[in-house]
């Protein structure tokens, strides 16, 4: 096939026309066109008075060798398929083990799986669908359960997010991530879309399809079992401990924990993995109306049903030398209650596939140095997060109600005693205050200068009725478990694979992903499959 670049539509122009484009561009008759496929697209919205949708196409046509003489610009497509690796041959004496099933923990698996290693997963949450239940009866104010909520579960965290794919990497197994998640009945958009996304509907759908599919493949897949302790010989693993009881024999782990296994980091540190301190950032939730965020955006095109919710992307470098900056945007989306320990107020965005919520949310977060933490031990950032998240479970009314402000109130350093027009999509509940009682001192100097001049950047970013919900801390991990890059292991534990987010690795669903395949992609190279 050959590629394609730079064919147009306009907003009003279906995408069924791509192959008459095609043939113009090509100087070609239609029927010359055997078969294409998107590869890409993108919004060129540069010009104030028109938006236009631009497509990158992999084509087969006839007489293939005419058309690159003729054009060059056009060239042969690039092999983007992803390739399995030689495996090894030693042989495996006890099946693998993925601690964790967020995605660098599923895809770990999935490709394991296979590849005819039969891996066995463990999750300390619940299968998607009791998570569900469980979250949805917190959001409603009854108790959290520690360990199944929005942070511990079947699919991580993502599960509970607007299911953004976009990544910054550029690796081969980006493709392979994106086509096993379109298999797991993903939208086929997203293998092409500018900014793809799922949705965290669909999103429960293809973790709970990924999930039967690696263990139609004999792998094994166990929820509720927490691994307590790791079994530890000569520097080398031999084994996990799950649930204080059970112990399975293994000399491979894949260790996807995500970011939030706090009491997971704990054993770690005990058992003499090496970690270190990481940075990290923490802030609050802003909300505004999302008919706001597309006027601003789109300007006219505001309301075209082709262009969608409107999103975007804020930075701003503060005089305090922090970097403050929106983070993990959510169209038509919802805040949501994501504390994962009793007794503190975690917030986390999420939207659906559909993104049709009267409010967009976004991350805004400032930079937390590890000079911020108060102390040199590995877990100082998670002492750090967990005061603040204290803080505003106390300043919330200790009942998971979070403390919010708005943000024309915020700028003038003035308590809110009530909500303006933007009303507040966090469960169960808000409560007007004074956010300045549950943030550090440099977080709310660095967002207060930066509001302003975000809203400079997107009009309405700072509008009076903006309503800022606290507290978002768990925006990375404030940890790195240290490994050797070359074989993917623990500097201090052979053959754990730190991986993911828990381990400090990736940012997120894709890049989580793609560091889980990465890790299985060690143990394939070194073993031979199970028979």
């Amino acid at each position: 096939m050959i590629r394609i670049n730079e064919i147009k539509l306009s907003l009003d122009e279906d995408i069924e026309k791509i192959p008459e484009k095609i043939s113009k561009k090509l100087r070609i008759k239609p029927e010359e066109i055997l078969k294409y496929q998107i590869y890409r697209e993108s919004i060129d919205a540069r010009k104030r008075d028109q938006i236009n949708l631009v497509y990158t196409a992999d084509v087969a046509v006839k007489n293939e060798g005419k058309i690159l003489e003729r054009y060059r610009d056009v060239a042969k497509t690039p092999d983007f398929r992803y390739k399995d690796i030689p495996h090894g041959d030693k042989t495996l004496n006890h099946r693998p083990v993925v601690i964790g099933t967020g995605p660098a923990g599923l895809f770990a698996g999935l490709i394991l799986a296979q590849r005819g290693y039969k891996p066995i997963l463990l999750e300390r949450g619940q299968d998607v669908d009791t998570r569900t239940e469980d979250v949805k009866n917190f959001w409603q104010g009854k108790e959290l359960n520690a360990e199944s909520n929005v942070q511990f579960g079947e699919g991580g965290a993502g599960t509970f997010s607007d299911g953004k794919l976009t990544t910054r990497i550029k690796d081969i197994r980006v493709r392979k991530v994106l086509e096993e998640l379109v298999d797991a009945r993903s939208p086929e958009e997203i293998l092409y879309s500018y900014k793809p996304h799922i949705g965290t509907d669909i999103l429960k759908t293809v973790v709970r399809n990924i999930r039967n599919k690696i263990i139609e493949l004999d792998g094994e897949v166990q929820f509720g079992s927490k691994v307590t302790n790791l079994y530890i010989e000569n520097g080398r693993i031999t084994g996990v401990e799950v649930n204080d009881t059970e112990r399975i024999e293994t000399n491979e782990v894949i260790l996807a924990i995500g970011h939030s296994a706090r009491d997971t980091y704990e054993m770690l540190y005990t058992s003499g993995v090496k970690i270190r301190q990481k940075p990290f950032s923490i802030g609050v939730r802003i909300e505004h109306p999302q008919e706001i965020i597309n006027q601003s955006q789109y300007k006219a095109f505001a309301e075209h049903p082709r262009l969608g919710a409107a999103d975007y992307r804020l930075t701003y470098q503060g005089k305090n030398g922090r970097a403050v900056y929106t983070f993990c945007m959510c169209p038509g989306g919802m805040v949501v209650a994501a504390a994962s320990e009793r007794n503190t107020v975690v917030t986390n965005g999420m939207s659906e596939y559909a993104r049709d919520q009267e409010n967009a949310n976004s991350a805004l977060l400032v930079q937390v140095n590890t000079e911020d933490f108060g102390g040199d031990h590995p877990l100082a950032g998670v002492d750090f997060q967990r005061k603040w998240e204290e803080a505003a479970f106390v300043l919330g009314g200790k009942d998971y109600h979070a403390p919010c402000q708005r943000v024309g109130d915020f700028l003038n350093n003035r308590p809110s005693t009530e909500i303006g027009h933007v009303k507040p999509s966090y469960l169960p509940g808000v409560i007007p205050t004074d956010l300045s009682r549950c943030l550090p001192d440099f977080v709310i100097e660095a967002m207060r200068e930066a509001l302003p001049a975000l809203d400079r950047k997107l009009k309405g970013f700072a509008m009076e009725d903006a309503l800022m919900t606290g507290v978002e801390t768990r925006s990375s991990a404030p940890i790195r478990i240290e490994r050797d890059e070359e074989t993917m292991e623990s500097l201090t534990v052979k053959g754990l694979y730190p991986v993911g987010e828990g381990g400090g690795y990736a940012g997120g669903i894709v890049s989580a992903a793609v560091d889980g395949i990465k890790a299985a992609e060690k143990i394939i190279g070194r073993y031979k499959p199970i028979r």
